[in-house]
């Protein structure tokens, strides 16, 4: 689906599979007012718009930048890092938290009150760097009584880490309820490629 992109700067997590490390400090990309970005998704007229970081909800303002998208009357989704309680998000916009992973390096600042306030729409993405990665999502899956309902659990190998095939593998053999997703970016335009 065609979608605007919107990535808020500065993250106070240092995930070691991170793919936007120009987007970590503070002062990064552009400054603009909440009114140039809602003007600017309303000229771009697609119908899907996604907010991510860096960490989003690290900013001031996101939840202002939220509520104004939501009033666009688009599909809004959030990506965030899952360091943070997703409670003053909006209602209409689309949650999707990452849950770290050990090898992520950030695994401790999961809030895993977060899973108390899913909505329907939401998703949990795991990112899978080696097989005790997705040993341990498996295992969060099952403890957290995760499935393919309301809130599905998504998979995605880290880029150069785990291959597509390697982890499609292991989610067949376990029978486990989750989706797999690709960094459908890097496959269409390359792992190099910024801005796109």
């Amino acid at each position: 689906m065609p979608c605007t992109f919107i990535r808020l700067a500065g993250c106070p997590l240092r995930c070691l599979y991170c793919d936007t490390e120009q987007a970590i400090p503070t002062d990064s990309g552009s400054w603009m007012q909440i009114d140039a970005i809602v003007a600017d998704v309303q000229k771009r007229g697609r119908p899907l718009v996604l907010v991510t970081g860096g960490e989003p909800l690290a900013q001031r303002n996101c939840i202002v930048l939220l509520q104004r998208l939501v009033e666009l009357g688009v599909e809004v989704q959030l990506e965030t890092s899952g360091a943070y309680s997703v409670a003053s998000v909006p209602e209409g916009v689309r949650r999707i938290i990452d849950i770290k992973t050990p090898d992520s390096g950030e695994v401790e600042r999961n809030q895993l009150d977060n899973l108390d306030l899913l909505r329907s729409g939401d998703e949990l993405k795991f990112v899978i760097c080696s097989r005790s990665d997705y040993e341990w999502s498996r295992d969060f899956i099952r403890a957290h009584k995760l499935g393919l309902g309301e809130v599905p659990p998504l998979l995605s190998s880290a880029w150069g880490s785990v291959s597509a095939e390697e982890l499609c593998a292991w989610m067949l053999e376990d029978h486990l309820p989750a989706r797999m997703q690709l960094q459908l970016h890097k496959v269409i335009w390359g792992a190099e490629a910024k801005g796109v």
